[in-house]
């Protein structure tokens, strides 16, 4: 009889927990990247507003690593309970998978597209000492010192990395490739000198572009970003037809309810509209987003397709 009792104790709990409207404990937003890149100022950017919304702390926690994939495979294996959710840019769910010989998820089987949150161009900078101040001149000053110049990456594998790959491809041009652990780390090594140039997204370099601690030499866009209107896009510069952005959005473990995936995206969706949000961002170059979970899924197969050719193209592949 205790025994008995005992058992619908247990199934009353359960029932209860199960019962507790999601979220009911702190949530965990897991950025790929070091601190101070562009992954990590967009999740910094909502989570407050996510806290506030769903009545919950949102906490971001930064893993980084192989191109992302540390941080990726640690919310493709999270349970798929709305508790540990993923602030994904094209590197994890597009580049890092064709890139590594052993990717550590798949990223259109493993995870659950919620909301895109951002795009951004990229930038091609350097640091001052560097004597070309326009991408024809530093394509010049590289091809007299083969080898010698250097190009700080986000990390290998990552699409920073592969938009530097592709410049250089297509510019006839070699330098030598030092990644680091995302961009925020980059930034810090090029500020100082340690590195010549670095492929970044906007957001995580307007700061120290206005501040003249780097330069910037061509945005990677079709057209000039409003915020650098004196800085020629690089098929300005002679790549023509070059045109490259990041998008970030959330990213869920792969299973998790569309009830989950549709509370997340509407508080997303009430965040990136609101005019202090759209102008934080407008403020660093990039537009907010804010799209449906189906449209974001169908970015991302996009994406994916099409750099797995430009990897396929240019031999790039990282063990």
């Amino acid at each position: 009889m205790i025994h008995r009792c005992w058992c619908i104790a247990l199934l009353s709990l359960c029932a209860t927990a199960q019962a507790q409207p999601y979220p009911s404990k702190t949530v965990r937003v897991v950025v790929p990247f070091a601190p101070g890149g562009n992954v990590d100022i967009n999740a910094r950017a909502i989570a407050p507003g996510l806290t506030e919304l769903l009545g919950q702390p949102v906490v971001v926690e930064n893993r980084a690593g192989a191109g992302g994939m540390i941080g990726g495979e640690i919310v493709a294996k999270a349970p798929p309970d709305g508790y540990t959710l993923l602030m994904a840019s094209n590197s994890v769910y597009s580049v890092a998978t064709n890139v590594f010989a052993k990717p550590l998820y798949n990223p259109l089987r493993d995870f659950a597209a919620i909301s895109g949150i951002s795009n951004v161009p990229f930038v091609l900078v350097s640091h001052p000492s560097v004597p070309a101040k326009t991408f024809r001149e530093f394509v010049a000053l590289v091809k007299t010192r083969p080898g010698q110049m250097t190009m700080a990456t986000a990390g290998t594998g990552t699409s920073n990395h592969l938009v530097g790959e592709l410049i250089q491809i297509n510019a006839g041009i070699r330098m030598t490739g030092v990644p680091y652990k995302g961009s925020g780390p980059a930034l810090i090594d090029l500020m100082g000198g340690q590195v010549d140039s670095h492929v970044d997204q906007l957001t995580a370099s307007m700061g120290h572009i206005r501040s003249g601690k780097i330069r910037a030499l061509a945005v990677t866009t079709d057209q000039r970003a409003p915020l650098l209107p004196d800085v020629p896009t690089l098929a300005e510069q002679g790549l023509n037809g070059f045109d490259a952005t990041t998008i970030t959005g959330l990213l869920a473990p792969a299973a998790t309810s569309p009830e989950i995936i549709n509370r997340v995206h509407g508080a997303l969706v009430k965040i990136t509209a609101q005019p202090a949000i759209r102008e934080r961002f407008a403020a660093l170059g990039a537009t907010t987003l804010g799209n449906s979970p189906a449209q974001f899924a169908e970015y991302i197969k996009t994406d994916h397709a099409r750099w797995q050719k430009v990897v396929k193209a240019a031999n790039i592949r990282a063990d």
